[in-house]
């Protein structure tokens, strides 16, 4: 991995118009790093970098650049040179790129296209989104049972340039159906004249085009394999996703779930990319709905005025005992949602999670309201000292649990629901907590401390 101060090498011989000097640096630097570098330059410079590189090594920067940066890229650009770097991408990095794009942008990207690779781009768009078939490369490279391992080996040496991986060769009948997946190395192994069905064990994961992609990286995690199999839903080979395929879709999984979590929703794009307009009109609609409901918790509190009132003491403890609900919850619903995304519950877990959760919420509970029933005697004083300790107690308990159960049953309801389980964000569990946290503490105060009714 190059050093940062290779980068900023390079930024500066740009910079000096040094062409000789910055093509040797160019020469000794990975195309991450040189994609890194076109990230902090401006467009023109762009240009001038990416076309001191040899044509080979110009897609393969401009494959690491992020979407935006791609995009005001190819529209600087001639339209030659657009067309030739839409062409040599991977089908998988030019759909990624094409569906990052507007419909407008799209259909432009798209008239740039060969007729094959139109033909392609269209195949693969035409998957569902966020589906492995958008994902999937359909370079790969099979063979048939019936040959013999030196006609295998002939086979994948000729299309070893069509395959984005020969770690493993697919087995597939004449129909394409998906047979098998061989690892290389027990290929060149074994004797050049058995037979390929005699190397098959059976052993091979798959998944359908159609599929969602976090079905993808659980089996590519789970079964620590690099190369994984695409099929139609008659278990014909339609392509192939990779590792690094996954890693970037696992990243993009989690910062997602962030996101929503965080009441922002999905944002797609770099936040270095994304304009102010942008990033208000993501946010607007989650805080809007959270000032409506925090509303709800104004007018709850102005029910029990009278109460307020009478013991004045009750305030002290409202923002402990509803910031209590509202964190609990938001822990509660971060478990879930992280174990829910990675697979390690499903939706059949629910009860045992349940009543696995209520123990640890009632352990909590019974611990925060003992610690806070202690400084509910020193502020009740000789009076009310005791009933106060006792009202604050047994509130903490009661929206310590009732925070846990709502951050904990929301996401599975969601994915019960085919929801996103992610949309059980952390600000809006915290605001419904609070108006209920609300109300169970001051309806635990009229009844033990015989305040005044609420008002109606």
């Amino acid at each position: 991995m190059a050093e940062k101060g290779a980068i900023i090498e390079l930024i500066a011989l740009l910079r000096l118009d040094k062409q000789q000097e910055m093509t040797e640096t160019l020469d000794g630097m990975a195309v991450q790093d040189i994609a890194e570098a076109m990230g902090q330059l401006e467009i023109d410079e762009q240009i001038r970098l990416l076309r001191s590189l040899p044509e080979e090594r110009q897609t393969d920067a401009f494959s690491y650049l992020g979407k935006g940066q791609q995009r005001d890229l190819l529209e600087a650009l001639s339209n030659k040179e657009s067309r030739r770097i839409l062409h040599e991408l991977l089908p998988d990095d030019r759909t990624a790129f094409l569906e990052s794009l507007s419909k407008e942008d799209l259909e432009n990207q798209l008239k740039l296209l060969a007729p094959e690779d139109l033909k392609q781009s269209l195949k693969l768009l035409g998957y569902p989104e966020e589906s492995i078939g958008r994902l999937m490369t359909p370079r790969f490279v099979s063979i048939r049972p019936d040959w013999t391992v030196a006609r295998a080996l002939d086979h994948i040496r000729h299309e070893a340039d069509r395959g984005e991986t020969v770690n493993f060769v697919f087995v597939t009948d004449d129909r394409g159906h998906l047979l098998d997946a061989i690892r290389l190395k027990d290929l060149i192994l074994a004797r050049q004249d058995a037979k390929v069905e005699k190397l098959m064990d059976g052993e091979f994961y798959s998944v359908q085009a159609s599929a969602d992609r976090e079905e993808a990286v659980q089996v590519i995690q789970h079964y620590d394999i690099n190369t994984l199999a695409v099929t139609d839903r008659n278990g014909v080979m339609l392509g192939i996703v990779t590792v690094d395929d996954i890693m970037d879709v696992a990243e993009a999984e989690t910062t997602e779930d962030f996101h929503k979590l965080g009441g922002t929703g999905s944002l797609n794009i770099s936040i270095r990319e994304a304009s102010p307009t942008f990033l208000y009109r993501k946010r607007i609609g989650w805080l809007m709905i959270l000032v409506v409901v925090n509303l709800v918790s104004g007018l709850a509190i102005a029910l029990f005025e009278d109460a307020i009132e009478a013991v004045i003491a009750l305030v002290f403890f409202l923002p402990l005992i509803i910031a209590s609900s509202g964190n609990a919850g938001s822990q509660s619903a971060t478990l879930m949602v992280r174990a829910l995304a990675t697979g390690d519950v499903e939706v059949a877990d629910w009860f045992r999670l349940w009543g696995k959760e209520l123990s640890v919420a009632l352990l909590l509970g019974i611990t925060m309201g003992v610690a806070v029933s202690l400084i509910g005697v020193w502020r009740g004083g000789p009076e009310l000292g005791m009933e106060l300790a006792m009202v604050v107690g047994l509130a903490m308990l009661a929206v310590v649990v009732m925070g846990a159960m709502l951050g904990m049953l929301l996401p599975f309801i969601l994915q019960r629901l085919n929801m996103d389980p992610a949309t059980a964000s952390t600000p809006l569990i915290t605001s419904v907590a609070d108006v209920l946290g609300i109300l169970i503490y001051f309806s635990i105060a009229s009844a033990i401390l015989t305040l005044p009714s609420p008002v109606t």
